[in-house]
């Protein structure tokens, strides 16, 4: 089925909003995955909502489902940006169930956007992007759209290259010599270091022709998700699916230090840690500090950071902070964060909110937002109290759930 004649025109991007992040626990115990803090004042999906706008895209749907609550309030504080257009907005989508065949929650990817097809068909749009919101990346996606329009292609598949025995939770795309997608095999068992290029699971499609594969494949419920699904299904019907290579897209003003592409699946607890020490350093693999590709963060009206009689080493502090004689290595402080006197924090991420007791101390310990930690606490210190009174990740690094403390 096609769009009405009326013009198609535009962009209109998808974001994908609904896992559940199980891998993530306990982070992930009371928000879904998109809306865990980041980088001390960011939530995850800000990276991608950020990558869209800078893009020049500004017709946004984000589809929710799982533990939606805290995503909801912080698009609504945080994510007003347009409006003054009717192209031009951030809209959350929780699941409708207006199809009569699909009245539940989401099965897959491809299924969220099928119980919302309304919205294409309302808007109207030449492209549609369709991207994830839990993953750490800076990209710039008309590159990716030019690609697509100069390949003529029916879809285009954002592909990073990764090494073989690093594939196991990524779709692996075979190309020929043009980037066309001959094969799709969807977390393979590969072994080895060769570079192989992976799915990022970010797309671009022709609206026509997906609504052609959506209507159609979707109601005979053989089609529920992109990697699963409809990737390897039309690769094998010899659709043009063409693979984006995206470490040939680079970002305005990046630094010579950074990683020349960086995109990172934070969905385990020791990626999502190793992910934020990336941030640190005099010459961070990902710097923030870039004005021509800004990461849009929550507004937060607080005072400066406040620091007295302490030493800090290669550590970030998040604006309404205070820390007082205390020591702050290798560590990300969030906002509005009280650490008292004797303290010494090392290797570690403290959320918002929380107060951290005179003479504690703290190592390689995620401490999520509103907790007090009582004075002289030691954690990742002994390893039978941190089992005892929280969460120790199979990596050996401790997590502090999310409190009920209130400032």
């Amino acid at each position: 089925m096609k769009i009405p004649k009326r013009e198609k025109k535009g962009i209109l991007a998808f974001v994908l909003a609904g896992g559940r992040g199980e891998r993530l626990h306990p982070l992930t115990a009371e928000r879904s995955k998109p809306s865990v803090p980041f980088g001390g004042k960011y939530r995850i999906i800000d990276f991608t909502l950020s990558n869209l706008l800078n893009s020049g895209i500004f017709s946004i749907y984000i589809l929710v489902q799982y533990k939606s609550q805290s995503l909801i309030e912080h698009v609504r504080t945080s994510w007003l940006k347009a409006g003054f257009l009717p192209e031009h907005f951030v809209t959350v989508v929780p699941p409708q169930m207006r199809r009569k065949e699909r009245q539940d929650w989401y099965k897959g990817t491809v299924d969220s956007i099928y119980q919302n097809i309304n919205l294409i068909y309302d808007f109207k749009p030449k492209f549609i992007v369709v991207v994830g919101g839990d993953h750490i990346f800076r990209m710039d996606i008309k590159k990716m759209i030019d690609f697509h329009i100069n390949k003529k292609s029916n879809v285009t598949i954002s592909a990073i290259p990764v090494k073989a025995n690093e594939a196991s939770q990524l779709g692996v795309l075979d190309t020929d010599s043009s980037f066309r997608v001959k094969g799709f095999i969807e977390k393979p068992k590969f072994s080895g270091k060769n570079k192989i290029l992976a799915s990022m699971g970010n797309y671009i499609f022709d609206t026509d022709f997906f609504l052609q594969v959506i209507e159609k494949q979707t109601q005979k419920g053989v089609i529920e998700d992109f990697g699963k699904d409809m990737m390897p299904y039309l690769v094998k019907k010899k659709a043009r699916v063409f693979a984006y290579d995206f470490s040939q897209n680079q970002v305005p003003m990046l630094k010579s230090h950074e990683a020349n592409y960086y995109w990172r699946d934070v969905g385990t607890i020791n990626s999502y840690w190793q992910a934020n020490m990336e941030l640190l350093g005099g010459k961070p693999m990902l710097d923030l500090n870039n004005p021509a590709w800004p990461i849009y963060a929550s507004h937060f009206n607080a005072a400066p950071a406040s620091i007295f009689n302490s030493k800090f080493e290669n550590s970030l502090i998040c604006e309404g902070s205070k820390v007082s004689g205390a020591k702050i290595m290798n560590s990300i402080i969030g906002r509005s964060v009280y650490i008292e006197k004797g303290c010494k924090i090392e290797d570690s991420i403290i959320m918002d909110f929380s107060v951290i007791g005179g003479s504690s101390y703290i190592k390689k310990t995620i401490i999520d937002r509103f907790n007090f930690i009582p004075k002289a606490t030691k954690i990742d210190y002994s390893a039978n109290e941190d089992n005892h009174r929280y969460i120790v990740d199979s990596s050996g690094i401790v997590v502090v759930p999310r409190g009920s403390h209130q400032l």
